[in-house]
């Protein structure tokens, strides 16, 4: 018997954590961080229904913060076991752990100072200090290498194309394959390759981000030329809140090649991203996990000033040139982007553009759906920007995609579970997946308990 637990992206698209309970192993699937809704985000600071000391072995498909940045909370909670992924996740999930870390700290300190929480007194999620015990328990693994962990189980990273260093991984288990997706990336990613596709699943966990959804036809060239020319007749500014993994780079590839192609002309572009500077880094170190040459890589970075302190951001707020910032969080949950939105949110030629799923409960999802006023740091901003949203560069594959990966499964899996997902992209991805292949298809629920006997 495995019993599974789905500790999170279950019935939402954040959290994921999927806990499976053996009697020779227990093995934690990712460990990700509930970000958007309240509800969620209050549940990150609960403990988890499970004895965490008893978890043998952490597995991470990825680094992103949804994935990861439960982990120092893990760790504080008694796990003492190995944090396992590729070296380019686990050199991503040490940047943003110390990222997020720093920022909890800088946070709870602003609340304390300014006394808008109402916990008093306010405390960071975790330290950096934590964040540092956690990265002393990471260990690397090779794709496409298994790894035994008992007599009767074994499991191995695999390609999938979402971002630098992500996999969907096998697990082994009595004989039965079980696949966790990971987040599946695109076909025709701009700086990876495509994903690889399993052959095998048992039981398989897929995400289902864009379950209901096909992605628009790509446009984004367009839609960046058109405003770069709106912001530089009406002398404003371009805001694009960005994921500092994958993203962020995306963006600095496309300006540099509009640029290189003569269809934008030589405007500031400021990239403001501590953590994306960081990443940056691993597209340096790891140059097998992407398809930049060194010399492509080299002329992009030098297309862009990154800004390296809080000085220069202000230093560029107060550029009257008109000019296009880049700045982490992606789903305006955090980070430099909240500087620039609280200077420029109010003004007509500011043009702000989403490049991405906005969660339930971001403050992304605010301005996608036409917010009049936005919440920042306990005080409420109008919204007189423009407003954009651009999902053609997505990292996440959409429904047809997700079907294609999942059509060289050469048997009939006994059980598809759908995880990472809203509750319309998950009902919509299962009517799909029964339509075109009739597989036994379940949507579990938050903190929902399988037994799975074989």
């Amino acid at each position: 018997m495995v019993k599974v637990h789905f500790l999170g992206a279950s019935g939402t698209v954040t959290g994921s954590k999927f806990y499976l309970e053996t009697n020779e192993q227990n093995i934690l699937v990712d460990c990700g961080m509930f970000q958007g809704r309240k509800d969620l985000r209050i549940t990150n600071r609960s403990p988890l229904p499970i004895s965490v000391p008893q978890i043998d072995i952490v597995l991470l498909t990825h680094g992103h913060l949804d994935h990861t940045g439960y982990l120092p909370r893990l760790v504080k909670a008694g796990f003492k076991g190995k944090i396992v992924g590729t070296a380019p996740t686990l050199a991503i999930t040490r940047i943003i752990l110390l990222d997020s870390a720093k920022i909890n700290e800088e946070e709870a300190e602003l609340a304390n100072s300014e006394g808008y929480s109402k916990h008093k007194p306010a405390l960071p999620f975790y330290t950096i200090e934590d964040a540092q015990d956690t990265i002393g328990l990471f260990k690397a693994e090779e794709l496409n290498q298994w790894i035994p962990l008992s007599e009767n189980i074994q499991y191995r990273f695999r390609y999938n194309g979402h971002i630098i260093g992500s996999t969907f991984i096998e697990l082994d288990i009595f004989g039965k394959r079980f696949v966790f997706s990971g987040d599946v990336g695109r076909p025709d990613d701009i700086l990876l390759e495509a994903p690889v596709k399993p052959e095998w699943a048992d039981f398989l966990f897929v995400e289902s981000t864009y379950g209901n959804k096909i992605h628009p036809e790509n446009k984004m060239e367009e839609r960046l030329v058109e405003l770069v020319k709106t912001t530089i007749y009406e002398k404003g500014i371009l805001l694009i809140p960005s994921f500092a993994v994958e993203r962020l780079q995306s963006l600095m590839y496309l300006f540099w090649q509009l640029y290189k192609k003569n269809k934008i002309p030589n405007i500031p572009i400021f990239v403001d991203s501590p953590m994306g500077a960081n990443v940056l880094s691993i597209f340096e170190r790891f140059p097998g996990w992407h398809s930049l040459s060194r010399k492509e890589y080299d002329a992009m970075c030098a297309h862009v000033t990154i800004i390296e302190s809080y000085r220069e951001t202000w230093e560029t707020i107060d550029d009257p040139r008109p000019k296009i910032v880049i700045a982490g969080s992606g789903m305006v949950t955090g980070g430099r982007i909240l500087t620039y939105l609280r200077q420029f949110l109010d003004r007509t030629n500011t043009s702000v553009l989403l490049v991405g799923y906005m969660a339930e409960g971001t403050r992304g999802r605010t301005l996608l759906e036409g917010g009049q006023e936005l919440k920042i740091f306990g005080k409420f901003y109008p919204v007189k920007a423009h407003i954009y949203h651009e999902e053609s560069l997505s990292a996440h594959a959409d429904q047809k995609e997700l079907l294609d990966w999942m059509d060289s499964i050469k048997n009939i899996p006994e059980r598809v579970f759908l995880i990472h997902g809203e509750q319309d992209a998950l009902d919509g991805f299962k009517h799909k997946i029964t339509g075109v292949y009739n597989w036994n298809v379940h949507v579990p629920k938050l903190f929902e308990t399988i037994e799975l006997v074989f």
